[in-house]
């Protein structure tokens, strides 16, 4: 008897293990797509941008900011034009940033809720759980967008207003514009990490209501109430447990060497929070009627 024909013949279970990994990239694919076709999306990128760009013009258009006045680096942007970035994503974090990720994530489920398509997101080989993995991983890649956006777009305004060149770290070393070209990436990469938790926690919510605009107020408020819960002296001791205890620690990558301690904390931190949360909304979403 011939080897080959030894083998069990190729069963319709083997082609729907093939197919899975297939359909679970087409429906992430899917999902990032119709997320950057919508009107609503290139609008908060527009916003996201539009808040450098302005920084920048006033800069350039008044007598510069005094020394100490203004968001972190505002009085460096004169003397080297990529500080703009820094600025910019030192005004964008606190309100700017959530407010948009709120947006996005809040609307995941509760926007196909709403929208009456969740039950045929929801046939096979799709299925809740990779139907929530697509829709976070979706809001994430948004969260690394927005913040390249921000990052970009402050670099290119300051090299267009102001002379740019070596630039000064914290820790008082120059570095060429391509080694702050790499902690600019780096940056990106740290602002993006301290939204995931922000994103697994809109995920949660959304799956709590089929109104999207009533998810997204909701994530949204929670990133405001976090920072402020951080400001209160009283409550030193909540403060490291709070998702938006290190959005502003990036600066540490701007020192040499690199002080890599807050990047670490930080993606645990997040970390947690998407796992707690994950897990609240696979819980949640596991069990919900979908009627609609």
């Amino acid at each position: 008897m011939p080897a080959e024909s030894l083998s069990p013949p190729p069963s319709a279970h083997d082609g729907v293990l093939r197919a899975r990994p297939f359909a679970g990239r087409a429906l992430l694919g899917s999902e990032i797509s119709v997320l950057f076709r919508r009107r609503r999306t290139w609008a908060m990128l527009a916003a996201l941008a539009a808040i450098p760009i302005l920084i920048a013009v006033v800069v350039r258009l008044s007598e510069g900011p005094e020394p100490g006045r203004g968001p972190a680096f505002l009085a460096s942007i004169t003397q080297n034009g990529l500080f703009v970035s820094l600025t910019a994503l030192t005004v964008s974090i606190p309100l700017f940033l959530p407010l948009t990720i709120g947006v996005v994530a809040g609307d995941t489920i509760a926007g196909e809720a709403n929208l009456g398509t969740l039950r045929y997101l929801l046939v096979a080989p799709a299925g809740r759980v990779r139907l929530l993995l697509v829709k976070y991983a979706g809001a994430a890649v948004f969260c690394l967008v927005a913040t390249l956006t921000v990052v970009t777009t402050g670099a290119l305004i300051g090299a267009a207003l102001f002379p740019i060149g070596p630039v000064a770290l914290l820790s008082g070393t120059t570095v060429s514009f391509g080694g702050y070209a790499v902690r600019l990436l780096l940056l990106a990469l740290y602002v993006t990490m301290s939204l995931l938790g922000l994103s697994a926690i809109g995920l949660f919510i959304s799956t709590l209501t089929s109104v999207p605009v009533g998810a997204m107020a909701a994530t949204a408020a929670l990133a405001a109430v976090s920072q402020i819960l951080g400001a209160l002296p009283q409550l030193e001791w909540m403060h490291p447990w709070l998702f938006t205890h290190y959005w502003f620690d990036f600066g540490d990558l701007l020192r040499d060497p690199i002080a890599w301690q807050s990047f670490g904390d930080n993606a645990l931190l997040q970390l947690g929070y998407m796992a707690v949360f994950g897990a609240l909304a696979y819980g949640r979403f596991s069990t919900k009627d979908i009627l609609t």
